[in-house]
């Protein structure tokens, strides 16, 4: 009999717990299979932050929700987590009504980690609608767009917020955006008219799209996906949520070609094109 049978005859359910299995290990004890290399992209990022002055003030958009928390979220905690080890003071903002949680979630972790105050070293204003309204009406004045925080404090009661005006009070803008509003209206209403430093993390498959602000320096680094913000991972030497994803991904992705294979093997085509039988 051509082919070998036991594997044709191998039921499917053990297939299904490897997949888990791979899947899983990674997750839960950060077991890596090969060392992730940054790119030019990821570097602008983690260098734009590098550099900025200790003290200084950061304005951090969360610009996503619960739908691309796998490509989003583990770039947000990566970027509130080195500014934080920078010394760097976070105004934090949305433009997306499920975007304030997940903000809150980021801060609150980094901010644990790093032994940072809410009030002091980071503030959640929140979200406010109106998407480029907002960010232009932010030039003007940011606590009349914004006058209290998340927790209904107002912002002259904060002291991070103290001396914040406008865009001229802030080092940089760091965007997690999963589309509209995000880096294309934030580099067309901000970085364009202000001429503030911007850095942005964004899905993978919105990625090339602003590749060509990077070639024209109104970006100055760039993070595409699961895959962009593991590199930014391996550049702070802090292995997180990124590269466990890209490292489940990966075996999943080889255990499910090597099946492919075996299932070739195991149920050849005959001669006339008809495979064996099942």
């Amino acid at each position: 009999m051509s082919g070998i049978p036991w594997l044709r005859d191998l039921d499917r359910r053990w297939i299904f717990l490897a997949v888990a299995l791979l899947t899983i290990i990674p997750l839960v004890t950060g077991f890596h299979i090969a060392p992730v290399k940054p790119g030019h992209r990821a570097e602008g990022f983690y260098k734009a932050i590098e550099d900025l002055p200790a003290g200084s003030t950061v304005l951090l958009a969360g610009d996503y929700d619960p739908g691309t928390i796998a490509e989003n979220y583990p770039a947000h905690l990566a970027a509130a987590r080195h500014l934080f080890r920078r010394n760097i003071k976070i105004v934090a903002i949305a433009l997306y009504p499920g975007g304030p949680p997940l903000s809150d979630q980021v801060l609150s972790i980094a901010a644990e980690e790093y032994g940072k105050k809410l009030g002091v070293d980071y503030v959640n204003l929140g979200f406010k609608s109106g998407n480029e309204l907002v960010m232009s009406r932010m030039g003007l004045s940011i606590p009349d767009t914004y006058p209290v925080d998340i927790r209904g404090v107002p912002v002259s009661e904060i002291p991070v917020m103290q001396g914040i005006e406008n865009y001229n009070s802030l080092a940089l803008l760091v965007n997690i955006s999963a589309g509209y509003p995000g880096t294309k209206e934030w580099v067309q209403q901000v970085v364009s008219r202000y001429h503030i430093p911007m850095v942005a993390a964004v899905t993978a498959v919105s990625a090339p799209e602003y590749y060509p602000y990077l070639q024209t320096k109104q970006l100055h680094g760039l993070l595409g996906g699961m895959a962009g913000a593991a590199e930014y991972e391996a550049l702070l030497d802090e292995p997180g949520l990124a590269m466990r994803g890209m490292d489940a991904q990966s075996l999943a992705h080889v255990f499910i070609a090597l099946m492919i294979i075996l299932g070739n093997i195991a149920n050849p085509p005959k001669r006339d094109g008809h495979r064996g039988p099942a």
